[in-house]
């Protein structure tokens, strides 16, 4: 009977060693996934960054123009402003 109790022991031992070497496994996998994934977003987010400051550059400079080609023709227009503009 001793030797029973002992074998069962150490097979249930056995077995919560298994258990726990494929559960540490499984949380590896499950790190290495969610590091892909925070990499992945990183990347995204600067890419996003990117184009909105892209975006905002080229309307910004939509908007020098537009206001450039306003004091010309507010210049064309009154000699007197053209003179206060340029000073």
């Amino acid at each position: 009977m001793a030797a029973t109790n002992g074998l069962e022991k150490f097979s249930h031992l056995e077995d919560k060693i298994y258990r726990t070497i494929e559960l540490t496994k499984a949380l590896r996998q499950e790190k290495d996934d969610l590091e892909r994934q925070l990499a992945t977003a990183r990347s995204g987010d600067k890419q996003n960054l990117t184009a909105e400051i892209d975006h905002l550059l080229a309307e910004r400079e939509a908007i020098r123009t537009k206001v450039q080609r306003m004091l010309e023709t507010i210049a064309a227009a009154d000699p007197e402003i053209a003179e206060a503009i340029n000073r």
